[in-house]
């Protein structure tokens, strides 16, 4: 049975200053939770209305009450955040940097695409939104596991960079037109403002993503998440 503090603690993590607080995060349904338990992360308690190892059984009504998805989906589980990981390298490897990128469930999708396309490490800004938000969580689809996510002064790290910078912007070349290289950062800008104004100054490989649409009213702008899809697929049928 459900305890009022364990409810409690689980609808705090809603918000980053509890996550940071208490150190924890929420996860939820089989696939995420296993796979990021196998990844190494560590549990702090596993809520579960099947028998599993080391869970605490709940019914279905009290997985709902703890729940922040429409329909939960058996487990949920409460995970330490782990350490921040150590700045790597960026030469020799494709990262991605995100710049403001503020949707959680843009910020989800793009680590997922940054798995499917084997990209380890993503750079983000302060104020990219938490990758520790439970809607980040459940859109990377296990996805956080695979993917190490650095927070830093994304500016003073792309300055020091001796790799290609590249960045997406209205006024770059044709990407499938352009010279690419197997190294590099690829920086994605917030979704209204896109790439910011002191990132833009670093951005030394321009990319254009063209529109083929031969209609005189077309959108103004291609989703960040799908831009980010684009762009690692056309770095990686190069190389």
């Amino acid at each position: 049975m459900l305890s009022k503090n364990q409810i409690k603690l689980i609808k705090s993590l809603e918000l980053k200053k509890n996550r940071k607080r208490e150190g924890l995060f929420v996860a939820e349904g089989p696939k995420v939770v296993g796979d990021l338990l196998k990844a190494g992360f560590k549990p702090h308690t596993i809520f579960s209305t099947q028998p599993r190892d080391n869970a605490q059984i709940v019914t279905d009504e009290e997985l709902r009450r703890i729940s922040f998805l429409q329909h939960p989906q058996e487990v949920l589980a409460l995970l330490y955040i782990p350490e921040t990981p150590h700045v790597k390298t960026l030469e020799g490897r494709l990262s991605l940097a995100l710049d403001g990128v503020q949707d959680p469930g843009n910020v989800g999708t793009i680590i997922r695409i940054a798995d499917w396309f084997g990209i380890d490490s993503i750079y983000c800004s302060m104020d990219t939104a938490d990758v520790y938000n439970h809607k980040v969580v459940q859109a990377t689809m296990g996805s956080l596991a695979h993917v190490h996510i650095i927070y830093s002064d994304l500016e003073e790290l792309l300055a020091k960079a001796n790799v290609p910078i590249y960045g997406t912007l209205l006024d770059g070349t044709n990407i499938y037109e352009q010279e690419l290289t197997k190294e590099g950062v690829i920086v994605m800008g917030n979704e209204g403002n896109g790439i910011s104004e002191e990132i833009r100054k670093l951005v030394n490989r321009k990319l254009l993503i063209p529109n083929f649409s031969q209609k005189s009213e077309t959108a103004e702008s291609l989703n960040v998440a799908i831009a980010t899809a684009i762009t690692c697929s056309e770095f990686r049928r190069r190389f």
